[in-house]
């Protein structure tokens, strides 16, 4: 009978337990990973596994312990930003590459407008994943409150502020921009802007209030005639990019919160003859793809993007698995990229 179940058919835990010597109850833990067997056991668990060739049954096993084996990454932008921005790429790559190690399928989501929000709801509703990953959530919105109602289990990327009530992983926007603009400052420039990120996101505050801290830590006074306020597009930077040149035309550096919104920032500097860093310094955040492909390369604050999403994933597979103790927050350090533009 090695290698195949009686009758020929598909091998049982039964059958599994019966070649073992052992109850049932203790093959499946073995198979279930449980750490409550003797190593004895498993090994003997695990021969007759594979002498049966013994293919769990993950359907049964989930509907036995209501579970899908599955979760979403849900992320309330709309289409043309997801494409458009790194960032959210490598967060997929991050949880990818954490779920790996497992059996558990992702489901992405985009949520960028009202009907897609209550088309999620109604996916959510019907218990169709185990837990959920929100990413680039912006002040007001409801989704966070629905998943709390609806139970789900849910690790949110990026605080919506410093008391954010769910669990939650971020990257220290407040230091990596102060850094950013201690290089420039360092660098000798002295008329130093900033296009921030949309202020209805926390971190986009933070950044714009490190940026804040540095030059007041520096004895400088912050001249808002060189605050201009992006929306994280490559658009949106040339867009305050012009008119940061309008407000102040001896500006010498610039520093974009993001890598996407400083290459809207270059084109439009070129446009205005303005050479970098010659001219203008500039730096992004990010360190993405973008920073590195740019001419000059894009000095730029790098962020952790994959290891937040692998937290993230590893976060949500512990509470869903029932772990109580796990960090309520994690917050990963930044770090500072110098190259050619600044």
């Amino acid at each position: 009978m090695n290698g195949q179940a009686r009758g020929g058919g598909r091998p049982t835990l039964e059958e599994v337990a019966a070649r073992a010597g052992v109850g049932r109850g203790t093959a499946s833990r073995v198979i279930n990973g449980s750490s409550k067997v003797s190593e004895g056991t498993r090994a003997a668990v695990e021969r007759a596994v594979a002498e049966l060739g013994y293919v769990p049954n993950r359907a049964a096993r989930a509907l036995a312990a209501n579970r899908t084996d599955a979760i979403a990454l849900v992320i309330p932008e709309p289409e043309s930003r997801f494409f458009a921005e790194p960032y959210f790429s490598d967060v997929v790559r991050g949880v990818g590459a954490a779920l790996a190690e497992t059996d558990v399928q992702l489901v992405l989501t985009l949520a960028g407008g009202d009907r897609e929000r209550r088309r999620l709801a109604q996916y959510l509703t019907g218990h169709r994943v185990d837990g959920v990953l929100l990413v680039s959530v912006h002040a007001g919105d409801p989704l966070p409150e629905m998943l709390a109602e609806l139970g789900i289990p849910t690790v949110i990327s990026g605080r919506r502020s410093a008391d954010e009530p769910l669990p939650c992983v971020d990257s220290d926007n407040l230091a990596g921009a102060a850094e950013a603009v201690r290089h420039l400052l360092g660098r000798g420039r002295r008329e130093i802007a900033v296009i921030t990120g949309p202020l209805d996101v926390y971190g986009a505050q933070c950044r714009l209030d490190g940026y804040r801290q540095a030059l007041e830590a520096a004895g400088q006074a912050v001249d808002e005639r060189l605050v201009a306020i992006g929306d994280f597009t490559e658009e949106g930077g040339r867009r305050a990019m012009r008119e940061l040149l309008e407000r102040r035309p001896a500006l010498d550096a610039v520093f974009a919160c993001s890598d996407v919104m400083a290459a809207g920032a270059r084109r439009e500097l070129r446009a205005a003859g303005r050479l970098i860093p010659q001219d203008v310094a500039l730096v992004g955040f990010d360190d993405s793809v973008v920073a590195r492909h740019m001419d000059p390369p894009l000095t730029s604050v790098r962020q952790p993007i994959e290891e937040m999403g692998r937290t993230m994933a590893r976060m949500l597979l512990g509470r869903i698995g029932g772990e109580v103790d796990g960090p309520a927050g994690v917050v990963l350090p930044n770090r500072l990229v110098v190259r050619d533009s600044s």
